[in-house]
């Protein structure tokens, strides 16, 4: 089972939204029962990001942990939802 974080400024609004985007993707996918869902802050985790297989966040991450970080701001914009959907599908198979 995968752990995807889902993290935003204050792990409230826009992770929420993301959140229930992304449950409603995992569902018609087939693949619900690959994941567990987080949803958090970004200053909560930023110690712990290592400890997800998968992490989308609607915020600006550190430097250092970048590169585990996949860009959840197509949910809110619309644009490049399905090259994020692909990343994600991606890190839920490997």
């Amino acid at each position: 089972m995968k752990k995807l974080l889902i993290m935003c400024g204050t792990g409230v609004a826009t992770s929420t939204v993301v959140t229930g985007k992304v449950k409603e993707w995992l569902e018609k996918e087939g693949l619900k029962d690959k994941v567990n869902l987080y949803q958090s802050k970004v200053a909560d985790e930023i110690n712990r990001i290592h400890d997800y297989d998968i992490v989308v966040s609607t915020t600006i991450v550190p430097e250092h942990i970048k590169d585990h970080v996949i860009d959840g701001l197509p949910l809110l914009t619309g644009m490049g939802i399905d090259e994020m959907y692909e990343k994600i599908k991606k890190r839920i198979k490997n």
